[in-house]
């Protein structure tokens, strides 16, 4: 089984990213940063934060669906807020998706939020609201059942040191995580943490016994030449089970988003 976990950048390069999934094709596909707005046909909206203003692919949940028709997709939105077809709002939503194959039951799942709640009217103020989605799968092919779960760590201004919100959002990670799986479990937990290496977050997920793949296989960060900021860590996976790990790589090229694809082959 071969998991993906990804922060798509809101499709900005879907050229690029589209093409990449097909041929790569997980099983599993972890992926942040996704935009969903249905009541517009646009290829291609703008994002207005003051002085922070960014293209996004208005329906890119729609465009990653596409490209994996044989996957079960889900969307978590964390907010609805507007983008924009030049001066015209157009409603938005904004959060995180899951992308099952097929032949990969379901057998459980949870959504909920990791920091405050659905904000339905605006993306709100930083640090805004995030999502998490955990399932839970059964792998025929191995055997086994395997619980995954993946979050958008949230976004504080003043940087990726630790606080109190990302304190107790670790701690609701953890708990999605416990309330998805059976003790018995093969267990991933990933996203983008939005956070550095020696982060309370990873430690307390390292408490229970997971295992960090990207530090612990020696990766020297989760980005790439589209991130122009010093500090290169973001990403994250884990692993309950580090023997079951055929193969892990962080994948610096080709550049699909700002981020490196994850990739974990069971």
């Amino acid at each position: 089984m071969k998991i993906m976990c990804l922060n798509g950048w809101g499709g900005k390069l879907h050229e690029e990213l589209l093409p990449y999934l097909e041929t790569t094709a997980p099983e599993i596909l972890c992926l942040q940063e996704v935009v969903n707005s249905p009541e517009t046909e646009k290829d291609w909206l703008t994002y207005r934060d003051g002085d922070h203003i960014l293209p996004q692919r208005a329906n890119f949940f729609r465009d990653v669906r596409r490209a994996l028709p044989e996957h079960v997709a889900v969307f978590c939105p964390a907010a609805q807020g507007v983008l924009w077809d030049e001066a015209r709002s157009v409603p938005s939503q904004w959060g995180l998706a899951t992308f099952v194959h097929r032949s990969l039951p379901i057998v459980g799942q949870v959504q909920a939020f990791v920091h405050k709640d659905f904000s339905p009217s605006g993306y709100g103020e930083h640090p805004r609201s995030r999502s998490a989605h955990g399932f839970r799968v059964f792998d025929y092919n191995a055997n086994r059942p395997v619980s995954v779960t993946h979050m958008h760590g949230l976004r504080d201004l003043n940087g990726k040191m630790d606080t109190p919100e990302r304190l107790a959002q670790a701690q609701r990670l953890l708990n999605l995580s416990r309330q998805v799986s059976e003790p018995d479990d093969l267990k991933v937990i990933c996203g983008d943490f939005n956070v550095e290496p020696d982060s309370q977050t990873l430690s307390i997920l390292s408490q229970v016994g997971m295992f960090e793949l990207v530090t612990g296989r020696g990766f020297n960060g989760t980005r790439n030449s589209h991130y122009k900021k010093p500090r290169r860590y973001a990403d994250y996976m884990l692993i309950n089970r580090e023997q079951e790990v055929k193969s892990f790589d962080v994948i610096y090229n080709p550049e699909v988003s700002d981020h490196c694809p994850l990739i974990l082959e069971l």
